[in-house]
């Protein structure tokens, strides 16, 4: 939308509002000032080893056991090398390599995803895995250097906060207390790409979309990170109801507390 000229079409813009479901209690409502949704970037590696027979393994470069000890050598960045008080995530997603038992393949691909608040965290970590991949290669004695390709990026959301402070103070006179401040998320979003081509605030918000019985028996039994399925995951299935009452109530409200300003 942006690169097909949005900003070109809308004119006299103010504000941009935007929610999304979440794992929480169905008729819950949050927000908050600031980076509430982190940037996100994804990157895909390629190792390259000498392939051989399964059965002659000294003949071979492994690029599976390369990328094994690659795996394990990138958690440490976030435990390693990132302050305890910066939030940030890596993630390996995807590895590829072989297609035979009995055969060592000559490559494999790694597939990584970060989360970052800071664009200082975001460059040092994007070193840090190319320094790592670099040396275990070199120690693997590799044939070719490693290839690195920068697919995908979503930038932080941040709230503004005097657009946020409006909107919230709506909330909690709507909702009463099923307005929560929202915390801060390590999920991505490209709805800033479009008010940050405008050039105007905004602000974003979750809903909540589990059934409330099912959350507080997980809060209880302190299993929510395990019981409670999250979004995108093949479980996550929002009740319709309180949570589709609750959005359009949400939109509205937000929207009529802008536009009240007139």
């Amino acid at each position: 939308m942006v690169d097909g000229g949005l900003a070109e079409l809308l004119t006299g813009v103010d504000v941009a509002l935007a929610q999304h479901v979440l794992p929480a209690p169905a008729g819950r409502v949050g927000t908050r000032s600031g980076a509430v949704l982190s940037a996100a970037d994804s990157m895909r590696v390629t190792m390259y080893g000498r392939g051989a027979h399964g059965s002659m393994p000294q003949a071979a470069v492994d690029p599976v056991v390369l990328a094994a000890m690659i795996v394990v050598r990138l958690q440490t960045i976030v435990s390693r090398e990132t302050a305890p008080g910066e939030s940030a995530v890596l993630t390996v997603g995807s590895i590829n390599a072989g297609s035979k038992a009995n055969v060592i393949p000559d490559s494999a691909v790694l597939q990584l995803n970060m989360r970052t608040y800071d664009e200082g965290t975001r460059e040092a970590m994007l070193r840090a895995i190319r320094r790592i991949v670099i040396a275990e290669c070199q120690a693997s004695d590799s044939p070719r250097e490693p290839e690195f390709e920068l697919y995908e990026r979503f930038p932080l959301t941040d709230n503004d906060g005097e657009v946020t402070d409006r909107v919230a103070l709506a909330f909690q006179e709507h909702f009463g207390d099923r307005y929560r401040e929202m915390p801060q998320q390590t999920a991505s979003e490209d709805f800033s790409d479009i008010p940050n081509a405008l050039g105007v605030p905004y602000t974003y918000w979750g809903i909540g979309g589990i059934d409330p019985s099912i959350y507080g028996t997980a809060v209880e039994q302190g299993r929510v990170a395990q019981d409670i399925p999250v979004n995108h995951s093949p479980t996550f299935a929002p009740v319709v109801q309180p949570t589709l009452d609750t959005g359009v109530e949400a939109l509205v409200v937000a929207a009529l507390a802008w536009l009240a300003k007139a």
